[in-house]
C-alpha cells in the first residue's frame, strides 16, 4: 500500500508517494526524487548499523540529510476508516 511522504527540501514543502516495495525507507525515496546519489551514504550507514545502536544510526542519517538540504521528512498520518467506509471509486 502506498503512503505519502511529507518533506521539506531547500525550504520548499513537497509530497511524494512512497512504497516499501520500491525503497527501503523514506530517506532513500526523497533522495531519489530529488536526484541525489546516496550510495556512499548507504554504505556508511550499513557499517554504522553493524557497530552502533539505533539512535546513533538515526542521528547520522538525520544530520546527513540536513547537510543535503532536507528539513522534515515524515510519513503522512494514515486515515483510519471504519469497516465499510471505503472511498468511492474515482476519488
Amino acid at each position: 500500500m502506498a503512503r505519502t511522504i511529507l518533506y521539506t527540501y531547500k525550504n520548499e514543502d513537497k509530497t511524494l508517494l512512497f512504497s516499501y516495495e520500491q525503497h527501503r525507507n523514506i530517506h532513500e525515496a526523497v533522495a531519489e526524487a530529488e536526484g541525489i546519489d546516496i550510495r556512499d551514504f548507504l554504505k556508511m550507514e550499513q557499517q554504522l548499523e553493524m557497530v552502533s545502536d539505533t539512535k546513533a544510526v538515526r542521528n547520522y542519517r538525520d544530520n546527513h540529510f540536513k547537510k543535503l538540504g532536507f528539513g522534515t521528512i515524515t510519513l503522512a498520518q494514515k486515515e483510519n476508516r471504519g469497516v465499510g467506509q471505503k472511498k468511492p471509486r474515482g476519488e
